[in-house]
C-alpha cells in the first residue's frame, strides 16, 4: 500500500517567527481603562460631594433630643425632649414607648405649633403594658 501525502511539508511556523513582524513599540491595553476608570471615578465623587451638600443644607426634620422619660406605673410613661425646628414652621413628633424586650407598648403624636425654634416639651403617653423606655421616634415639619 502507498503512502498518503496530505498537504506539503512545511520547515517554518506557519503564522511566522517573531522575526518576521516589524518592531512595535510597547503599548499597554490598560492605559485606556485606567482613564475610564478616574473618570466614572471623578463622576461619583462629584455627585456624592453634591448630595451630601444637599442633605447637609436641606435642614426639613427638626433635631430632636429626649431629655428624660419615667415610668409612671403600669399604663403610661411621661417623655420630656426638646425640638429645634424653624420658627414659621410646625412639626409632628412620634413618641415611643416599649417594654424590657423593645415591643412597643405605646405611641402618640405630638403636635408643636408654629413660633418657637426651640420649644421643650413634656407629653404622656398610655401604655398597653408596662413601659421601660420612652423616646422620640421621629419628628418632621409639617405646612
Amino acid at each position: 500500500m502507498a503512502d498518503r501525502v496530505v498537504g506539503s511539508h512545511v520547515d517554518q511556523p506557519i503564522l511566522g517567527t517573531p522575526d518576521s513582524f516589524p518592531e512595535r513599540r510597547p503599548t499597554s491595553g490598560r492605559t485606556g481603562r485606567t482613564i475610564a476608570y478616574v473618570v466614572i471615578g471623578i463622576f461619583i465623587a462629584i455627585a456624592m460631594g453634591g448630595w451630601g451638600y444637599v442633605m447637609m443644607t436641606a435642614r426639613g426634620n427638626p433635631d430632636i433630643l429626649t431629655i428624660a422619660f419615667t415610668v409612671d406605673g403600669p399604663s403610661s410613661v411621661t417623655i420630656t425632649f426638646q425640638a429645634h425646628k424653624p420658627a414659621d414652621r410646625a412639626a409632628v413628633c412620634r413618641l415611643r414607648a416599649t417594654d424590657v424586650d423593645h415591643v412597643e407598648v405605646g405611641t402618640r403624636d405630638v403636635t408643636i405649633p408654629p413660633g418657637e425654634e426651640d420649644v421643650r416639651l413634656t407629653e404622656r403617653v398610655d401604655t398597653s403594658a408596662r413601659a421601660t423606655s420612652g423616646h422620640v421616634q421621629y419628628c418632621y415639619l409639617v405646612q
